[in-house]
């Protein structure tokens, strides 16, 4: 790998964050992955996902938003959090220039992702990869927090298990229904929220986390 490596990228006045970079010698598209609420950048799952995408010629710009940079367990406010966003993204074009651009992440963060794309269109990105986008929280259902999906307007890609707790599938049917042509709809069968799956499924995490790998690598190619 030619291109691992740690930073720090400005959000606003006073206020950084860490980011890591994992990248091939030639990347073909360069994802920029955000972190939920209850784990930061390093944590096993956001690390060997970085690790898969590089594998497969995709650059992962991994970030800190500013709570878990603080060390909080209180997550931002969303523009604290949609600023983090931009700055990463921005920081990913001006790293690896040329380079085809997605962004998203992992529940909070893929929800942080897409809140900033719908206030203002993020520069150079071309499409969003949401893994486990978190429709609701735990045990109650709803919508509301997809509303800003139909302002998005580009091509995004949802990666969902069928045990997830913050996203009843169902909704997430409907909801992906009414945003047209714009959105992918991928079910990993078995997983939870954080693509865990039982023994009794006849797969691990390890095969879940390849699913998902392979999913958002075939999607990003169609669009690079």
């Amino acid at each position: 790998m030619s291109g691992a490596g740690e930073m720090k990228i400005a959000v606003s006045d006073g206020v950084e964050v860490s980011g890591v970079l994992d990248a091939p010698a030639s990347p073909w598209a360069c994802y920029v992955f955000a972190h939920g609420a209850g784990a930061g950048m390093r944590h096993t799952f956001m690390q060997s996902m970085a690790e898969g995408f590089a594998e497969r010629g995709i650059a992962c710009l991994r970030f800190q938003f500013p709570f878990m940079e603080q060390g909080s367990k209180r997550t931002d406010p969303p523009v604290v959090a949609q600023a983090a966003v931009r700055a990463a993204a921005a920081e990913a074009a001006r790293r690896l220039p040329g380079v085809p651009l997605f962004a998203g992440g992992k529940s909070f963060g893929a929800r942080m992702t897409s809140q900033a794309q719908a206030a203002d269109a993020l520069a150079g990105v071309r499409g969003l990869v949401f893994v486990g986008f978190p429709l609701h929280p735990a045990g109650k259902p709803g919508v509301e927090r997809a509303k800003h999906l139909a302002n998005v307007e580009l091509p995004m890609l949802f990666l969902q298990g069928t045990r997830d707790e913050l996203a009843d599938l169902g909704l997430v049917r409907d909801t992906v229904a009414t945003l047209g042509a714009w959105p992918t709809l991928h079910v990993v069968d078995a997983a939870d929220h954080s693509f865990h799956v039982l023994v009794r499924s006849g797969r691990n995490d390890a095969q879940v986390r390849e699913e998902l790998l392979e999913t958002a690598a075939r999607w990003m190619k169609q669009l690079a």
